[in-house]
């Protein structure tokens, strides 16, 4: 049979190692041995498969089958997205092989008490100098959205970005004013690395605590944690620079502070944190190195090997 022979888990970077995304526009995308290849008018790059974390495929992009047949073995969350990286269509397979962090996300999100525990806990990590144990999720809220109308005016403040409200069309990029331009492209690459590192670790990306009801509720739980940091002040900072491409300065922006400030890193250990007791966190960070590769079958009085004939039990 001919083809490149697949990469095994153990020689897969983990996804705590990986750049963060790469945006692709306007290319062909191909494979030579175990790099990608990225083929445009200027000529050919190459791309370490197994070093990325997400792979973002904009129009006019083709990939070969030995293209996205590299990208499934790596396990690259590939992100098909509309111009300028701004409207999301579809994904591609995860990393994991493990199901630990989507059974206890699972669990906490189908408990009304789990529930409000992790969405109670994702709030105090915006209000870290503050107690919110007492709030109820209508105050946390509130809490929520004075706090992000301050960040604009602070941000807007320290740029001299002129700053109204937050107003875009997902159809028109172009029809938005610079600032909403860059918080758009900048938002954009936050999520298309947020789902990443979701799938990456086994979670569901359409669990969210807060957020409710749509594909990517929990993408956008996770986000909202760095929106403050990073892409926020990184809009405004480029939106006072009015380059002849925001989409593009933004992105290139978003790529360096996600590097500097760990995001990916930042991530898992926020993720772990909310889902596992301090107790179970080390078990559950050492099960993503791992490829398991183990099915097992589900019994009321407990987890029985898979890969069995049990017609003695009868």
């Amino acid at each position: 049979m001919q083809g490149s022979k697949p990469l095994e888990r153990y020689e897969l970077t983990r996804v705590r190692d990986r750049l963060s995304f790469l945006y692709v526009e306007r290319a062909t995308i191909a494979r030579d041995r175990n790099a990608l290849t990225i083929r445009t008018e200027e000529g050919t790059t190459y791309a370490p498969g197994a070093g990325l974390a997400c792979l973002m495929v904009g129009p006019g992009t083709r990939i070969t089958h030995q293209g996205m047949s590299l990208l499934g073995e790596c396990g690259v969350s590939t992100v098909w997205v509309g111009e300028r990286g701004i409207r999301y269509y579809a994904h591609g397979r995860s990393l994991a092989s493990s199901t630990r962090y989507l059974v206890k996300q699972a669990e906490l999100v189908s408990n009304v008490r789990g529930r409000v525990a992790v969405a109670r806990a994702m709030y105090a990590m915006r209000f870290p100098d503050e107690d919110v144990s007492g709030l109820s999720m209508q105050q946390l809220r509130g809490r929520e959205g004075a706090r992000v109308k301050r960040i604009y005016k602070e941000e807007s403040e320290r740029t001299g970005v002129p700053w109204r409200r937050r107003d875009f069309d997902a159809m028109d990029f172009d029809a938005s004013d610079g600032i909403n331009a860059a918080l758009s492209a900048a938002h954009t690459c936050l999520y298309g690395l947020t789902h990443a590192v979701i799938a990456a670790i086994g979670a569901s990306p359409g669990l969210g605590f807060v957020h409710n009801g749509h594909e990517r509720a929990f993408v956008y739980d996770i986000a909202d944690l760095y929106k403050a940091e990073i892409t926020i002040p990184l809009a405004f900072d480029v939106a006072a620079e009015d380059p002849p491409d925001i989409g593009s300065a933004v992105r290139h922006r978003a790529r360096d502070a996600i590097n500097t400030g760990h995001i990916i890193s930042r991530m898992i250990s926020d993720i772990t944190t909310l889902f596992f007791k301090p107790e179970e966190a080390p078990a559950a960070l050492d099960s993503l190195g791992r490829d398991d590769n183990v099915i097992s079958l589900w019994d009321p009085k407990g987890i029985v090997a898979g890969g069995a004939n049990y017609d003695e039990d009868i």
